[in-house]
């Protein structure tokens, strides 16, 4: 599947409660409250769980990761995933 394809013609790759892994490093957007734009949130490598499943622009997935050393919750697309076999 390309990036710039509609998502959402699709089910979601991952599942709530599936352990994930990032895949690059993940700063803040603007869009994560109380940390400065630019601020990392999550290293490459970093290990997670799906915690909720949401949309963007009637077209991606984001997919709520909650990372346990951080505490974060952080909204990632699924090019930014892989999944933990």
């Amino acid at each position: 599947m390309l990036y710039n394809d509609v998502e959402l013609d699709s089910p979601p790759i991952f599942e709530i409660g599936e352990k994930v892994r990032v895949k690059k490093l993940i700063r803040n957007d603007g869009t994560f409250p109380g940390k400065d734009i630019g601020e990392t949130l999550a290293k490459k490598g970093d290990v997670g769980y799906v915690a909720s499943i949401g949309t963007f622009l009637q077209s991606y997935y984001i997919y709520a990761v909650h990372f346990f050393p951080s505490g974060y919750v952080i909204g990632c697309r699924q090019k930014e995933l892989e999944e933990i076999v």
